[in-house]
């Protein structure tokens, strides 16, 4: 089967084991798989997601302490809801958009292969807690970011990766700072999980960055202007401190944009 239909086809599945299954055959056959970048597919069609968690309101999942047993599952069933998120949002970039080079559908697949590496070692975390993905409340900010730029490829680049990812790549440290103020074993072995994490999120941060650039560069777009334009068009966060300025650096922000980061 082809690249595009096949990741169409893992995006729909709902069962999280099925998906990340699915994905990673994908990924290790996708080399010897032709791409038909022209085809376009129903662009209304729904992530495949299972019927739990629950998904509310941000402001109503409820903030748990890292320093009990609940809040510690609760804060990695949060990142594994993410990272759940982000094997979908990667697979939505394969199938969606047309006629990108073959090394951006590649790009994007193996953005999903790491994603739903991410998601097992959570789901696989969460176990050893007693828990499992879906237990617990969550919410859909980061898909409904995928949603608004359905249609605008080089929004997407510049709002999904280039901002909801990047603030990964801030928030992760903090996170993992917490947890190590725990220093339970189930704790540190968190810590350990966001370090394999955080060094492949900025790898899929710097894929962003690199497709928003050739994006501009070929349909001769100024990235400067264009990228303030479409954060505010689509209501895209703002961006608050402390940045992990090193890990954005590593994922090809320019020294301007470092510099432009508010303080």
């Amino acid at each position: 089967m082809e690249i595009r239909h096949s990741a169409l086809d893992a995006f729909c599945l709902t069962a999280p084991l099925d998906k990340v299954k699915a994905v990673q055959r994908l990924w290790q056959d996708s080399l010897g798989m032709a791409c038909d970048a022209s085809v376009l597919f129903e662009a209304a069609t729904p992530p495949g997601r299972p019927s739990q968690p629950l998904l509310v309101a941000p402001a109503l999942v409820p903030r748990r302490s890292p320093f009990t047993l609940a809040g510690h599952a609760a804060l990695m069933h949060s990142i594994a809801h993410i990272e759940f998120n982000a094997i979908n949002l990667a697979l939505d970039a394969v199938w969606r958009f047309t006629d990108m080079p073959q090394a951006y559908y590649q790009d994007w697949l193996r953005v999903a292969a790491e994603e739903a590496k991410h998601f097992s070692m959570l789901q696989a975390h969460l176990e050893t807690l007693g828990h499992h993905y879906g237990d617990f409340t969550a919410h859909d900010g980061l898909w409904t970011m995928c949603e608004a730029t359905q249609d605008d490829v080089v929004a997407r680049m510049a709002l999904v990766p280039r901002t909801l990812e990047a603030r990964g790549l801030d928030a992760t440290p903090l996170i993992q700072a917490k947890l190590r103020k725990v220093g339970t074993p189930a704790a540190l072995a968190a810590v350990q999980i966001l370090d394999v994490i955080l060094a492949e999120e900025v790898g899929h941060v710097a894929i962003g960055n690199h497709w928003f650039h050739w994006l501009c560069e070929r349909d001769q777009i100024d990235a400067a202007t264009f990228y303030p334009a479409a954060a505010l068009r689509y209501r895209a966060p703002t961006l608050k401190p402390p940045f992990n300025l090193a890990a954005r650096e590593a994922a090809g922000f320019t020294p301007t944009e470092i510099a432009a980061l508010p303080r």
